[in-house]
């Protein structure tokens, strides 16, 4: 994430964002399901990890858990997790071949822009082992707009999300969609995607 609007946004509410993820990560079915599938004591890439809530739970199920954010007070608060190995870094930082063998992208590549995402995925494609699990969170929409507090978003329909996944190299696997409030305080639309290397 390049946009300092958004940046500055996440460092201000930090406190909040975590009190809100650590409530969202506690059953997250996708979250159980992405841990479920790694190998044990496999290495996984949580990007966007946010205050560090997801990449604490994979941590606790015994994966090797590297988590990059953008925003050093997020990075902060989730080098507070036990077996995580933060790193303040943006999707721009993210380069090497066969790391991972799982990316966990919740909700954070909706705000690199659109004319990115190409180069972001292939990127990531390029880091996952073969065989690996890529889970990527979006919200459901068109265009490029900020919310109501600033934040950049890029909003996605499941058809184009595939295709930009499918245009990295990553098959497609099967989806989920639902409905949630947000920091924001508006309900969204989303849709999270589970792709293979």
């Amino acid at each position: 994430m390049s946009d300092q609007e958004t940046v500055d946004v996440y460092a201000a509410q930090a406190d909040e964002y975590a009190a809100m993820t650590d409530e969202d990560n506690a059953d997250d079915p996708a979250l159980t399901a992405f841990i479920a599938v790694i190998p044990s004591n496999g290495h996984v890439l949580d990007l966007g990890c946010g205050p560090g809530a997801a990449a604490g739970k994979m941590a606790q199920a015994g994966l090797q858990v590297t988590a990059t954010d953008a925003v050093s007070e997020m990075v902060a608060l989730a080098s507070q997790h036990l077996g995580v190995n933060a790193v303040c870094a943006s999707f721009d930082d993210i380069d090497g071949t066969d790391i991972y063998d799982g990316i966990w992208a919740n909700f954070s590549l909706l705000h690199a822009t659109k004319a990115d995402m190409p180069r972001h995925l292939a990127a990531l494609s390029k880091s996952l082992k073969p065989n690996g699990i890529f889970h990527i969170g979006v919200k459901e929409g068109i265009g490029e707009k900020r919310d109501g507090i600033g934040r950049k978003y890029s909003y996605y329909k499941l058809d184009e999300l595939n295709a930009l996944l499918e245009d990295a190299g990553l098959s497609v696997k099967d989806h989920t969609s639902g409905c949630s409030l947000g920091m924001d305080g508006v309900m969204a639309n989303w849709i999270c995607v589970r792709a293979y290397g």
